[in-house]
């Protein structure tokens, strides 16, 4: 059942990035907020652009370095017993193959969600990195809750 959760993950991720990809124009703003935009964009590297690749090559040796990471983690999966930390990996894993999909099907990961504030903007994510990084935060979070019962 835990695997249905990053099957969703990855369901609304592509879901999400495909309306991006169909109703967005590339680079334009669409604002939603004063604080919030719909900005379709490509990045070749990981989250928030680090490590951005832009050989040939580069979506590949993305993709095969998450792909290890995501053995890695249903590894993980299959041994932990918390709930809470079972959610946060699967998140994890499903924001984490979301972007793969988008790797080996374009050669970038499609973000389209922009946060701002005056003429600073928080780099676009998608909705993948959102799953990665709040399946992170309850991992973390439950790593502290635990550790203070101790």
């Amino acid at each position: 059942m835990i695997y249905l959760i990053a099957l969703l993950t990855i369901a609304l991720d592509q879901l999400s990035k495909f309306c991006a990809e169909e109703y967005l124009v590339f680079h334009r703003a669409v604002e939603v907020m004063p604080f919030f935009n719909l900005f379709l964009t490509y990045n070749k590297g990981v989250s928030f652009s680090f490590f951005s690749m832009n050989e040939a090559y580069g979506p590949w040796v993305l993709s095969g370095l998450s792909l290890i990471i995501c053995c890695g983690l249903i590894v993980w999966l299959r041994k932990e017993k918390n709930k809470v930390n079972q959610i946060g990996i699967a998140l994890i894993l499903g924001g984490a193959l979301g972007n793969v999909l988008d790797r080996i099907r374009i050669g970038a990961v499609v973000d389209f969600l922009d946060f701002y504030y005056g003429a600073y903007h928080w780099p676009a994510f998608n909705v993948a990195d959102t799953a990665i990084c709040f399946g992170a935060f309850l991992i973390f979070l439950q790593l502290i809750l635990t550790k203070d019962k101790k």
